[in-house]
């Protein structure tokens, strides 16, 4: 049986833990994300979901509970492990790019696997590669401010998945793009999923694009269930 991409189990997380003003966020969240598995996670805004994914991806660590990534159980590993794990599994994909200004969408996209010791060679043919699958290949020099917002956004796809992460972990990566484009873009998001095995748990308010995506699962008081 393959491993679970993604094991959040039992995980919780309070703020101002024992004061009056005291809010637990997380309830004991249960969550499996299975190899190749895209997951929508929807919510309304502060009910938690960027807290759940900073703990899916490790960002920040639970009061209880364990995440198991691949078979990993990261729960009480050191900081050092768990950049490293970060930095080797997981991709991140966030409402605005952050890609680098001064840089062109290739080397947004090769500098990270620069990073983990790929030739520049390997790194500029897997980036134009990746750059392909979504469609803006022919955008490969043109720098940040010259992308419209969809290929921004695509680009940022790419540099998520530029040291082949088996996870990745996005929230609301269409939430600044207008309908038409944000259908085009999560169109490239699933083309990449589906080409590359990748597993994926997405928050997003959008439900038309949830209701696209292999599961959802709502994030109610604290605990997910399905929707």
């Amino acid at each position: 049986m393959s491993k679970a991409a993604l094991l959040i189990d039992g995980v919780e997380k309070v703020y101002n833990k024992g004061k009056p003003n005291e809010i637990a966020v997380l309830r004991g969240v249960q969550l499996e994300v299975a190899p190749g598995e895209v997951v929508a996670m929807v919510a309304p805004s502060g009910a938690g979901k960027s807290t759940l994914l900073h703990m899916a991806g490790l960002l920040d660590t639970p009061d209880s509970g364990r995440v198991v990534i691949a078979g990993d159980d990261l729960s009480g590993k050191s900081d050092r492990a768990r950049t490293a794990a970060r930095r080797s599994k997981i991709g991140f994909i966030y409402q605005f790019h952050h890609l680098l200004p001064e840089f062109t969408a290739l080397e947004n996209i090769v500098l990270p696997q620069l990073a983990a010791g790929v030739s520049k060679r390997d790194a500029e043919a897997h980036g134009m590669d990746l750059l392909g699958k979504v469609g803006v290949a022919e955008r490969a020099t043109h720098r940040p401010g010259e992308l419209s917002g969809g290929e921004q956004q695509r680009v940022a796809f790419c540099r998520a998945l530029a040291n082949k992460p088996g996870l990745l972990l996005a929230d609301e990566p269409t939430g600044n793009l207008d309908p038409k484009t944000s259908d085009q873009v999560f169109d490239a998001l699933m083309t990449l999923a589906r080409s590359t095995g990748l597993s994926a748990l997405i928050a997003t308010h959008n439900l038309e694009l949830a209701g696209r995506m292999d599961r959802m699962v709502r994030l109610e008081n604290g605990v997910l269930v399905d929707a």
